[in-house]
């Protein structure tokens, strides 16, 4: 059975991010048409569904390691701050927005947190996210073989 592991970042991220948008559990503050991801950006992001793709990479970057804290996902997610004309250095991005994510996929049972205060995959959300990754799997292969039809259609 395909996991998380098995398939590209981009394809599952957006197949969860649709899921976490359709099933609507996911609680969506009312700020984020407002605010910047980090302090190093000019502005908000373009796509209105941000939320739900930074929870869906945040869920996949839990569910690959075992034990993350807020302070990792700001440097995942962090980029590069340009200061004009001196050198660019990296620069973490909002703690708040991570938290608060966290807080969401802690309240649809995706996440809990651990003893030591990080974040951990449990055992639903790993359920969910393994049961997702399937689906892209299954869509893949259903599309390869379509395409493989088409071939042989169009050599007749």
């Amino acid at each position: 059975m395909p996991g998380v592991r098995d398939i590209s970042a981009e394809a599952f991220i957006a197949a969860y991010s649709s899921h976490l948008k359709r099933s609507g559990k996911l609680e969506v503050p009312t700020w984020v048409d407002l605010v910047k991801t980090g302090s190093f950006k000019e502005l908000a992001p373009y796509d209105p569904d941000w939320y739900y793709v930074r929870a869906a990479a945040i869920a996949r970057h839990i569910y690959l390691r075992k034990d993350v804290g807020i302070g990792a996902l700001t440097k995942l997610h962090g980029g590069r701050n340009r200061r004009g004309n001196r050198p660019s250095h990296h620069k973490d991005c909002s703690a708040s927005v991570q938290r608060k994510i966290c807080q969401s996929l802690e309240k649809i049972g995706v996440l809990e947190q651990t003893d030591n205060g990080g974040r951990r995959i449990s055992q639903d959300g790993q359920r969910d996210l393994d049961r997702i990754a399937t689906a892209v799997v299954e869509a893949a292969r259903e599309e390869e073989e379509e395409e493989e039809e088409e071939e042989e259609e169009d050599e007749e």
